[in-house]
């Protein structure tokens, strides 16, 4: 009888089968893993840094082939850019578009105020950069103004017009995108004649 066990061939043990299943099933899980990684999908890329309110159109992207893993259902695809959305955050140019950054235009809550900066505004600010808005009130006695205070802490640069003359880091004008609830603020800071101010975020003394 030893010798018969002994002499017993490997294939009809049940133990080689599941371990030849076994190797199987590894070797396929891999080749899985592995297929669906080289696999690809189209997402759109920002071919411009885009700012919150802007309009997403075809103009404004580019179609990419990306690994499923790196974009899942995260970004806007060709299929997906429906007529009508716009920015709801800063989109820098070249990143992919993800979906939580557009919405429905008529669920915007930005708009834009055009500034005059009583300071000289770096060169390193342009679309897309956050700046704060100083804002100096007129005294009441007509001569001066008061110390200056935050209009806003947060706005985001949609254009800058930097004028042409020995003068023209002091005569900026900027495009700043901001929050609704922030207008009226703005406005009357213009209306009232205060001296309005942008610096970088984090430039404070």
């Amino acid at each position: 009888m030893t010798t018969a066990r002994a002499a017993r061939r490997p294939w009809t043990d049940l133990r080689f089968f599941i371990g030849l299943a076994l190797i199987v099933l590894s070797v396929a899980g891999v080749w899985l893993i592995v297929g669906a990684a080289k696999q690809t999908r189209p997402a759109l890329q920002a071919v411009r840094t885009i700012v919150p309110g802007d309009p997403l159109t075809s103009a404004d992207v580019r179609v990419v082939d990306v690994m499923l893993g790196a974009v899942g259902s995260g970004y806007l695809t060709p299929a997906t850019l429906e007529p009508g959305l716009i920015a709801t955050r800063t989109i820098a140019e070249g990143e992919l578009v993800p979906s939580t950054a557009a919405a429905a235009a008529d669920e915007g809550r930005t708009t834009s105020v055009v500034v005059r900066s009583a300071v000289p505004v770096p060169g390193s600010i342009g679309r897309g950069s956050v700046v704060e808005l100083w804002a100096a009130d007129p005294r009441a006695e007509g001569k001066g103004f008061d110390a200056p205070r935050v209009l806003l802490p947060d706005a985001t640069v949609a254009s800058v017009d930097r004028e042409d003359g020995p003068l023209s880091a002091k005569s900026t004008t900027l495009e700043l995108v901001v929050s609704r609830a922030k207008v009226g603020e703005v406005l009357g800071a213009l209306t009232a004649g205060s001296s309005l101010s942008v610096v970088p975020v984090g430039a404070r003394s």
